[in-house]
């Protein structure tokens, strides 16, 4: 029995004993109050710093998005402008384009004609000498006289081929 009272007497390593209870309770109190004095309000307002610039971030991003919508829309209005100007430019570009080709045509037309025109006088003419010629010539031949006076022959050829050409 004597064992038992033994361990009875001593102290139960599961409980403390008062002095470091009080202790313990008296650090613990210290730190409680040093950290709620000092490190919390520092967490607090680092917190509250990273949440502002989180928010502002987020607000930041949602006006740049709305800037970026408004340009994105205003481009798109200049560039459906731009596209109907080029469009209006075109056309013109492409009248006056077809202008010019048919006043060219025209005046190449009118130029071919003039030539052609030319050259059938030429050859009117030429004719006209051509047939002359032979014709003093088949009259000398038939009269029997030579016909070399200058302004008699062009005289005869010409009342020759003017009354052909009143025949037809």
């Amino acid at each position: 029995m004597r064992t038992v009272i033994i361990a009875a007497e001593e102290a139960s390593p599961l409980v403390p004993h008062t002095a470091e209870l009080v202790v313990g309770f008296i650090a613990f109190t210290l730190l409680f109050l040093v950290l709620r004095k000092a490190v919390v309000p520092k967490f607090e307002k680092a917190f509250s710093d990273r949440t502002n610039a989180i928010q502002g971030g987020i607000e930041r991003a949602e006006k740049a998005q709305l800037e970026a919508q408004r340009a994105l829309a205003q481009y798109n209005e200049q560039l459906s402008s731009a596209r109907e100007e080029a469009r209006v430019q075109g056309a013109a570009i492409v009248e006056e384009l077809r202008a010019k080709a048919q006043e060219e045509a025209s005046r190449i037309t009118a130029a071919a004609h003039a030539s052609i025109e030319a050259e059938r006088q030429q050859a009117v003419t030429s004719l006209r000498n051509e047939v002359g010629a032979l014709a003093v010539e088949l009259a000398s031949k038939i009269v029997g006289e030579a016909l070399e006076d200058q302004a008699r022959q062009s005289r005869i050829v010409d009342r020759f081929l003017d009354d052909l050409e009143k025949s037809k």
